[in-house]
């Protein structure tokens, strides 16, 4: 029998007193896409990283194609045709994406060779397998869609048989999601194995040829893609049966919370990413706003939460005009705006902080935990203690820095940290991204009850399925501008997507 590319036997690791993997077994055959599943801290990344070389297991052995592979050497992994594509992409933002591919793979002395080389290379890979990618512009102008197919070339160029991608669509657009599968497919075929880390049920069900399932550091079961379900997923996921979406009780909408008329914004180069946007956000109503990537939803809510200037427009906030000179993230907090950030760790965190320091970022000057002359620190703990706890942060661990958390743990304390404050107003960018079902399921009840208390929410979130859950009014934005108002109930993904495409679906 052919070896499997992938087998995991035995692993087990520990941090600390935290248990990642226990007895970890897994095969998975060539040619195939096999999904992991799991809540946020179950293992799933902790493995994978093992299986790559940057963590080594305290026991067990990881194989590829039947040989064992030297624990702890990344070098290894490579080259033993191992690629990985992490998370938070590992890329140089001010190198080209050819100088990113080439870079710890010069190839001799001199560049200009190692350059022709990787360039024939890459536009090989590129027309094989749909990875097209302009090779001059530095990573960080290109989309994110474009930064991830940067990271699969490198891996490709490197010899790369076995692909592992660690939540691949969690900043993906609907669209930049279907270009990935349809490589992953193209890659699959041509002999290649792929394993997914990922969150998202339905993108396991149309993609993967079979599924394992990991709770708290164990596989718990493994499937093929076509005997199971996402509704027994995610109960394997979570150990109780989960409600794949949320009741939502019809909303009361109150005053205006939140108002805008005439917003001008511009990115960092100037460019005008909002133009002319008119919204409004009651108390007791929740209003998402669908787009595609980079058509000035990020720009708006960053304007709204002070971290950018405002070109033109009035904004009234509980029924004031704030500045029209500009307004700051303190300012707001003070006047009862809470604001969840689309990036945690470019802006929600201080990843070298430990969590109990990141939980009262921006409230550091709370009376609850400010002595005489300095912080009082037994205070923070004890608070992050309690919202650990309240949000099930996994490990329960308030002096280890947020870099040691897992991406849905680093989310549910941004979150935490500020519905816990109970604004009058939230604003909330992709509050579930990263994040596993059952938390999600949690997250976006804690949503609701904020709605039900009569608090207003305005929400961003590329998830489709997300925008049609929670909101009670859908605005879909394109080129910045607000191009179409819809209830969920008169919407769907479809008539949502075309909007999003600047079509006309008046008719």
């Amino acid at each position: 029998m052919t070896a499997p590319a992938l087998e995991a036997i035995g692993v087990d690791k520990w941090f600390g007193a935290t248990h990642a993997n226990r007895d970890v077994s897994l095969a998975v055959p060539k040619g195939t896409i096999h999904g992991i599943v799991g809540e946020n801290g179950a293992g799933k990344s902790t493995l994978m990283n093992i299986v790559y070389g940057t963590v080594a297991p305290d026991a067990g052995e990881v194989r590829v194609d039947g040989v064992p592979l030297p624990p702890g050497s990344p070098r290894a992994a490579i080259r033993r045709g191992v690629g990985m594509v992490h998370q938070h992409f590992m890329l140089v933002e001010r190198f080209t994406a050819l100088e990113n591919v080439l870079l710890g793979a010069e190839g001799g002395p001199t560049l200009a060779p190692g350059r022709r080389r990787a360039r024939a290379e890459l536009e090989r890979l590129a027309a094989a397998y749909g990875l097209g990618v302009d090779l001059d512009t530095p990573v960080g102008a290109l989309p994110v869609g474009a930064q991830q197919r940067v990271e699969i070339l490198k891996a490709l160029t490197r010899g790369a048989e076995l692909l592992i991608l660690d939540e691949p669509t969690g900043v993906l657009t609907p669209q930049e999601a279907d270009h990935l599968f349809r490589i992953l497919r193209a890659l699959a075929a041509q002999g290649k194995t792929v394993v997914i880390i990922t969150h998202k049920l339905r993108e396991v069900m149309e993609l993967t040829d079979a599924v394992t399932v990991m709770r708290r550091g164990a596989v718990v079961a493994t499937r093929p893609t076509a005997a199971t379900s996402r509704e027994e997923l995610a109960e394997l996921m979570v150990g109780r049966r989960v409600a794949l979406r949320v009741a939502k009780p019809p909303a009361t909408p109150g005053p205006v919370v939140l108002e805008v008329r005439g917003l001008h914004v511009a990115d960092d180069a100037g460019v005008e990413r909002v133009k002319g946007v008119d919204l409004a956000v009651r108390a007791g109503e929740i209003v998402g706003i669908a787009g595609v990537s980079g058509n000035g939803q990020s720009e708006l809510l960053e304007a709204l939460a002070g971290m950018r200037p405002i070109r033109a427009g009035r904004v009234r906030l509980k029924g004031e005009d704030l500045p029209a000179s500009g307004f700051d993230a303190r300012s707001l907090r003070a006047r009862g705006a809470g604001h969840v950030p689309e990036d945690r760790q470019a802006v929600g965190l201080v990843t070298g902080f430990p969590a109990a320091a990141n939980l009262i970022l921006g409230y550091h000057d709370d009376p609850a935990w400010n002595g005489p002359m300095c912080l009082d620190w037994a205070a923070v703990r004890a608070r992050c203690a309690a919202v650990m706890e309240a949000y099930d942060v996994r490990p329960r661990a308030v002096d280890r820095p947020v870099s040691g958390f897992s991406g849905g743990n680093q989310q549910k304390l941004v979150l935490a940290r500020e519905m816990e404050r109970d604004p009058d107003l939230l604003l909330v960018g992709q509050p579930t991204r990263g994040v596993d079902v059952g938390a999600i399921e949690f997250l976006h009840n804690r949503l609701l009850a904020l709605r039900a208390a009569g608090k207003a929410i305005l929400l961003v979130s590329v998830e489709l399925e997300e925008i049609l859950a929670l909101s009670d009014r859908i605005l879909v934005m394109c080129a910045g501008r607000v191009v179409g108002e819809v209830t969920p109930e008169a919407a769907d993904e479809r008539r949502l997507g075309l909007m999003m495409a600047g079509a006309d679906v008046t008719g």
